[in-house]
């Protein structure tokens, strides 16, 4: 009986040296490093491009692109422009529309095409149209530029 009394604090005092050695261990390890920061979600070239193609369509956006797929300063800059459609750089719908290579700046959170106009008379025109990369919100037209530029 002695023996197995003896075990017994041998066990014990095993297992309390073992824990209290784990316990010294865990509390002297240097602290986890926080996980690196994910980059935030932005929106790629091609979904840039699909996006232009969708809203700008063939000959223009319709009202509901226009109420749901521009950014608020945008917004205020069509209204106060009644006779001139900002976001076709033109007075009137193009025959057609395309859509150029799509130039995504992910670290500014900007890409950007430029639009070709194509009209019944007269020459194509050019502008670039920019959109907010951030995915976490859906995608907007956030500014135009009519200026006539390398296109």
């Amino acid at each position: 009986m002695i023996r197995k009394a003896s075990r017994a604090v041998t066990v014990s005092a095993l297992c309390t040296a073992l824990l209290g050695g784990g316990l010294t261990l865990a509390a002297s390890a240097p602290a986890a490093t926080p996980a690196p920061k994910k980059a935030p979600a932005r929106y790629n070239a091609e979904e840039v491009h699909h996006f232009l193609e969708g809203f700008y369509g063939n000959h223009g956006p319709r009202p509901w692109e226009r109420k749901h797929m521009v950014g608020d300063a945008l917004k205020k800059r069509v209204e106060k422009n009644k006779k001139y459609d900002v976001l076709l750089c033109a007075q009137n719908a193009p025959r057609d529309i395309a859509i150029g290579r799509v130039t995504t700046a992910q670290s500014a959170r900007v890409g950007w095409a430029t639009v070709t106009t194509m009209w019944n008379r007269g020459p194509n025109q050019h502008f670039t149209a920019y959109v907010d990369l951030d995915a976490s919100k859906p995608i907007k037209l956030t500014q135009i530029d009519c200026s006539p530029g390398r296109h």
